[in-house]
């Protein structure tokens, strides 16, 4: 079972509030640190100091953490054009030592795209730059050396690249595709994904999802076991019902809608509740939604007495 935390800075954090919380996930045993891709807060946060660049800031973390994975869930094709993004992911990649993966998808938060002057096409031409974009990606990360890679698709041309630099991994970085899509995206996840990702959602929702996958990756004449099937939900554990509810409050949430909907309560609770996620869905990975990035005791006392007490 793997459990990986997975932070929202663009609520609110630095990059040394980052870097905190990654040290502290390192040394508490976790397998990997992932960040959302936004630049613009949700709710009520007031977002400040402001957002932080994912590659960025994964660039940073590659260089001051030695055995967590890292990598984004999702970054939005909107962002950045596939070979720029290709460059910058394989170079964090290298500067790692072979230790990042790449989550991606189409994008959805339109006033951050507003916000900050950045393009926003409905949705049918999203998609479709997002399966050109994984197809670019991964086609310029996989060409042999000494070769080159060119595509022609509706939104994007590649001619004669000499598709460098190369990642640390071989064949690539991991690339992880989600979302709720029942159609165009578990074609896409079977073709291209190592991971397939769905988060905040029911039990049932995510094995009706993780079952059109698998059936996609069938289609194709995939194994469907080769594809990761994993998990996003939000965690709030405490040793007693009193520190449950303090931390709710921190994130302001409620205790019982948290229960409906996220991995809470005491670390037996949550046991509970994830045994029920892997015998529900099937899913043996874990991303861990971390929203009040002060308190470390948190992190460790999921480490301590869930992650480490898991025996199925």
């Amino acid at each position: 079972m793997d459990f990986r935390i997975f932070t929202e800075p663009q609520q609110g954090a630095t990059y040394d509030d980052l870097l905190r919380v990654a040290r502290a996930a390192e040394d508490a045993g976790y397998d990997a640190f992932f960040r959302s891709d936004h630049y613009l807060r949700m709710g009520d946060s007031d977002g400040l100091p402001g957002p932080t660049d994912a590659w960025i800031t994964l660039a940073g973390l590659a260089r001051e953490t030695s055995r967590l994975r890292l990598g984004t869930l999702m970054s939005p094709i909107t962002f950045r054009h596939p070979g720029p993004l290709a460059i910058s992911v394989a170079q964090v990649d290298q500067m790692s030592g072979g230790r990042v993966e790449l989550g991606i998808g189409s994008g959805w938060y339109e006033v951050e795209h507003t916000a900050y002057g950045i393009p926003f096409p409905e949705m049918g031409e999203r998609f479709d730059r997002y399966e050109e974009q994984v197809e670019i990606i991964t086609g310029l990360w996989g060409t042999p050396a000494g070769q080159t890679y060119s595509f022609a698709g509706k939104h994007y041309q590649v001619t004669d690249s000499p598709a460098l630099p190369k990642p640390a991994q071989s064949p690539r970085p991991p690339v992880l595709v989600g979302g709720y899509g029942v159609k165009r995206t578990p074609r896409l996840a079977a073709r291209f994904a190592d991971e397939f990702n769905i988060g905040f959602c029911s039990i049932e929702t995510a094995a009706a999802q993780f079952d059109r996958v698998k059936a996609a990756c069938e289609a194709i004449g995939r194994d469907p076991s080769s594809i990761i099937l994993s998990v996003a939900q939000p965690v709030v554990v405490g040793r007693d019902d009193a520190e449950v509810a303090r931390r709710a409050a921190a994130i302001g949430r409620d205790v019982d809608e948290l229960k409906q909907n996220a991995f809470t309560g005491t670390p037996a609770e949550v046991l509970d509740r994830i045994g029920a996620w892997h015998e529900g869905a099937g899913t043996n990975r874990f991303y861990l939604q971390l929203l009040d990035l002060s308190d470390l005791d948190h992190l460790d006392l999921f480490a301590a007495e869930v992650a480490a007490k898991w025996t199925k």
